[in-house]
């Protein structure tokens, strides 16, 4: 999973709204940082405190991702700008164990919180710095606003998951039929 599908992740899990077609709350008190825990690829602890870093961080990516969708990246790149300078995000080269060197962000502390929000922070920011900005959008589907990264070839995609897009157009198809 890479910093953007981790960024997609998080937002979509902390941030209240609707999800395919019904309202979504975001997981709170105990559960939270569990639920935090294993939406990352690397099924991270997570604490209390940073769990309330984590949904700080969802809130204000969801921001940049509203804002991408509309084609305002004048906001999103503030939001973007906000969250590096906040998370201290700097990259480093890290090597683990077997594997090759990976290019990692880290912010003043190691923490799980910090680090993932350095991370996604600076995904971000090259998304928007680069011809990925237009493809950071919010799902076109009737009560739904779950984000998603279009990774599609011609970048035409619309819709979080192909749930949202075949319930779309079987609504549409439904409509169509109506006398």
């Amino acid at each position: 999973m890479n910093l953007l599908d981790a960024s997609v992740s998080l937002v979509n899990l902390l941030t209240d709204g609707h999800a395919r077609g019904r309202p979504y709350t975001a997981p709170r008190g105990p559960d939270l940082p569990a639920a935090i825990g294993a939406a990352l690829p690397t099924r991270a602890t997570v604490t209390d405190r940073e769990a309330a870093r984590f949904v700080g961080t969802a809130l204000e990516m969801r921001k940049v991702f509203d804002a991408a969708h509309a084609g305002d990246f004048d906001t999103a790149a503030a939001v973007v700008n906000a969250l590096l300078l906040s998370t201290g995000a700097r990259p480093q080269l890290d090597k683990a164990p077997g594997e090759p060197w990976q290019v990692h962000f880290h912010g003043p502390d190691d923490t799980v919180s910090v680090g993932w929000s350095a991370g996604c922070a600076a995904s971000l920011a090259l998304a928007i710095g680069s011809d990925l900005g237009g493809r950071l959008g919010v799902c076109q589907a009737a009560e739904c606003d779950r984000v998603y990264v279009d990774g599609s070839r011609n970048g035409v995609r619309h819709f979080c998951s192909p749930a949202c897009r075949s319930r779309t157009k079987a609504a549409a198809f439904r409509e169509r039929q109506r006398p």
